[in-house]
């Protein structure tokens, strides 16, 4: 489980960052990638990352500003040419359904994958055994949420010695008793509970839209194993970034220290700070507040880890 950033950039792209989009992969877990937000060229990105189109399941998009959803009907139309591409849900608020339908219909793409279109306002997102997504109504110019995907306890560690001291070996019967069914060895039943350690908390991961300093971001960031949040501007432009309902690197870390997460990236930079050396001040003031504070850089790994002492 981990974060693959593809866009960190604010407002338009430059020559060094695209616009904004991040994909949290899942292949163990679930064999698959979801993406958060789709700005313009996103699917370029992907062509020069471990991604594949094929295996995108899901599509998150946390406000409708151009910068976020420009690169979904391109990237939408690109996936219909792979043959047997599986269904996949786009999630959004109100307008993205219109959207979509109307640039799909106007340039007479047509998506030949089972397509579903949620719009959403706010609350219980997504659900089922492994995974669940919450959404959060955030401060910006238009409507923008925030969401916390929450990956539900999986079942504790095996004791391998006592299931080869009972004649088990490796095979069927191990996934039984992980999936909490007893089975039974040379005339012995075993339940799970006699060889299953404690469970194993579910990690947590939280992507936010564009927002200002809200009260919404504490119960979506709280306790996170990991949060993302706009670092639009350095705290010597605090008032522009309030003007815009954008956030200060400061204002990022104060939220994370609030909430108490185990990790922060700052993504969503403003186009003045050309490279990563001109970045390295909003890290800097982050840092300062909130020491586990990374930057989030495009085509780079961020591995999701329980904080310690939780797992």
């Amino acid at each position: 489980m981990e974060l693959y950033f593809l866009g960190t950039n604010a407002g338009l792209p430059t020559t060094q960052r695209n616009v904004t989009s991040v994909a949290l992969r899942m292949l163990e877990e679930r064999r698959c990638s979801w993406l958060f937000d789709c700005g313009e060229a996103t699917q370029h990105q992907i062509l020069h990352s471990p991604l594949k189109l094929g295996k995108l399941e899901k599509i998150f998009i946390t406000h409708m500003h151009g910068d976020h959803v420009f690169g979904l009907p391109g990237l939408l139309s690109s996936r219909a040419s792979h043959e047997g591409s599986p269904p996949l849900t786009v999630y959004g608020p109100q307008g993205l359904r219109d959207f979509l339908e109307a640039t799909l219909r106007a340039t007479q793409s047509r998506i030949d994958f089972g397509l579903e279109i949620v719009e959403h306002s706010g609350g219980l997102v997504f659900e089922d055994d492994q995974i669940k997504v919450e959404a959060e109504a955030l401060e910006h110019r238009i409507e923008s949420y925030g969401y916390r995907v929450t990956e539900k306890d999986r079942p504790g560690s095996l004791n391998m010695e006592l299931l080869q001291e009972w004649g088990v070996r490796p095979g069927p019967e191990y996934g039984k008793l992980k999936n909490g069914e007893c089975i039974t060895v040379n005339g012995r039943t075993i339940e799970p509970a006699q060889v299953l350690g404690p469970p194993k908390r579910g990690r947590i991961v939280t992507i936010l839209g564009d927002t200002r300093p809200t009260p919404g971001i504490h119960p979506l960031a709280s306790g996170a194993d990991l949060l993302v949040h706009e670092a639009t501007f350095t705290d010597e432009f605090a008032d522009l970034a309030y003007k815009y309902y954008h956030s200060t690197a400061v204002q990022a870390a104060e939220a994370a220290r609030q909430a108490g997460v185990g990790e922060l990236i700052l993504t969503h930079f403003s186009s003045r700070y050309k490279d990563l050396e001109q970045l390295q001040p909003l890290l800097e003031e982050a840092q300062a507040v909130f020491p586990h504070t990374r930057l989030a850089i495009e085509h780079q790994s961020y591995p999701i880890r329980a904080a310690k002492g939780v797992e």
